[in-house]
């Protein structure tokens, strides 16, 4: 005869338990994401990120960030003292959300600090991610480094985010934001840029990021990094960034 027991566990104070950790988390579960304090990470990702954890620490460790690249985007200075890295979604509402706010820092701090944008594309969720990507980098591929933040800004502009751009539109957008959409199509049915998507992943997975924006301050006097998940707050940034230049 099987163990009753082992049919009944949900009854165990255990599982009541766990029930509690759950409500008390209050976490907003839509659509297989969870959003944490202004972080979208996947609900079930193991291979791709790490699970969400029960709660942020309330001092989070950045790991090893990959040094400034040459192929990396960068508005402002990128002599400047202070890096912000950025390993961005563009189907992520937070990121979108945050947008505005690394744009605040860098005009706030100008000659200062420097916003590095980075990919992290959580495909599992946002199955569009990817491409989106691409299509950022294809439009540098054409018309350079001020063009990637139009196509970036523009993408971040009109989607509803949450997969709801529809991909067939990014050639249009290119072509509201002054590109040859032709020139752009072509470059993103090829998959020129796919591997260079990943590489940022990658790098992100190893510094430390789990959802996204993921954001990582960078001394590059003092070599200190500050690992800021979410879309906080220009006032957040603002003490972590102080604190920094006081060093």
């Amino acid at each position: 005869m099987a163990d009753p027991d082992k049919n009944s566990f949900l009854t165990e104070p255990k599982a009541i338990l766990i029930g509690a950790v759950i409500i008390s988390l209050s976490i907003l579960m839509h659509g297989g994401i969870i959003k944490v304090g202004g972080l979208t990470t996947a609900r079930t990702a193991p291979t791709q990120v790490a699970q969400a954890p029960t709660q942020l620490p309330s001092e989070p460790v950045a790991g090893p960030v990959e040094p400034l690249k040459a192929e990396d985007h960068v508005r402002e200075d990128r002599k400047a003292r202070i890096l912000l890295f950025e390993y961005s979604d563009l189907e992520c509402p937070f990121c979108k959300r945050f947008h505005p706010t690394a744009k605040q820092v860098v005009d706030e701090y100008k000659g200062t600090v420097a916003w590095v944008y980075r990919h992290f594309p959580l495909d599992q969720i946002h199955s569009k991610a990817d491409k989106e990507a691409e299509a950022v980098e294809c439009a540098k591929d054409q018309g350079g480094e001020d063009a990637f933040w139009k196509m970036t800004d523009k993408i971040f502009e009109v989607t509803p985010s949450n997969n709801g751009l529809n991909l067939d539109d990014l050639p249009k957008l290119a072509g509201e934001v002054g590109l040859n959409s032709t020139v752009l199509k072509t470059c993103l049915d090829s998959g020129k840029y796919a591997a260079h998507v990943e590489a940022d992943y990658q790098g992100g997975i190893k510094a430390g990021i789990t959802g996204t924006p993921g954001n990582i301050l960078l001394d590059t006097k003092t070599n200190k990094t500050k690992l800021i998940p979410g879309a906080v707050p220009f006032d957040q940034f603002k003490v972590a960034i102080d604190d920094l230049l006081k060093s």
